[in-house]
Formats: C-alpha cells, sequence, structure tokens
C-alpha cells in the first residue's frame, strides 16, 4: 500500500465500478488497487446515486467537492475586512478582535487575522505596523 494521502483517481474509479459491478468484495477491490478498504468504503459511501456507483459521476462529484475545499476565507468578507482594518488601526491586537468579534457573533480566529495582515504586508500595505511589535518575529533565548 502507498504511504501518504492520494486521491482516487478517474482508472481506480472505472475499476471500482467494474469490480463492483462483478461481484468483487470491498477488501479484495482495495486489495487489487492497493489502498485502504476504508478508502474503497467512503468512496462508495460518498458517491453513489440513485442508480448506484458510476465512476464518472463519481468523478465529477470528488472534482467539485476539492473546488469547494479550497483555502479561501468563508467568513472574512469585505464587511469584515473593514471592520478588523479598523480596529488594527486603533492598536487593538488580533486577539483583542478575535474575542470582540466572537462576542458580536461574528467569530473569527486570530490566525486569520494575522494571514491577512501577513498578505497585505506581502502586497505593500502597511497594517504589520500597527500589530503590537510592528511584525517582528519574537526569538526565545535559549537556557
Amino acid at each position: 500500500m502507498a504511504k501518504g494521502y492520494h486521491h482516487l483517481t478517474l482508472e481506480q474509479r472505472s475499476q471500482i465500478y467494474l469490480l463492483k459491478a462483478a461481484g468483487t468484495s470491498m477488501g479484495e477491490i482495495a486489495r487489487i488497487l492497493q489502498c485502504h478498504p476504508s478508502t474503497i468504503s467512503r468512496e462508495l459511501k460518498r458517491n453513489q446515486g440513485a442508480r448506484g456507483y458510476r465512476y464518472q459521476q463519481a468523478n465529477g462529484k470528488a472534482v467539485e467537492r476539492r473546488a469547494k475545499a479550497s483555502r479561501t476565507f468563508k467568513k472574512l468578507n469585505q464587511e469584515m475586512i473593514v471592520m478588523i482594518e479598523e480596529m488594527l488601526l486603533k492598536n487593538w491586537s488580533p486577539e483583542q478582535i478575535s474575542d470582540e468579534l466572537k462576542l458580536v457573533g461574528n467569530g473569527i480566529s486570530h490566525e486569520t487575522i494575522y494571514r491577512h495582515v501577513w498578505r497585505d504586508k506581502r502586497s505593500g500595505g502597511f497594517l504589520y505596523k500597527h500589530l503590537r511589535h510592528c511584525g517582528k518575529k519574537y526569538n526565545r533565548r535559549s537556557l
């Protein structure tokens, strides 16, 4: 079995389809494809339609799920960015901003705020200058 995480390919999905149609067990399919049986089980459970498992439909669903799970921030909309930047300009720390937004009902982690600040710095912005240590990293002293 391959080490690490790998997505199933269209060819593997077509093999699953053919082997399942032939009545092969999930364990045997996993052994043939050299993957874990739970991978086959999850694949069949996730991508079963009204007409059973169909590999092209399953591949389409998987591609769609991968696109949806992009690294875009879901809660960080334009209105939220304006609020965060106003608070940063008043010298609030990202932790304070995060706590305040949680009280209002718009929970965003301080890490998301820091990522926004670093992205702003890379694009030539100045938000990092309003952080407590002006964006300087803390170096621990060894004992």
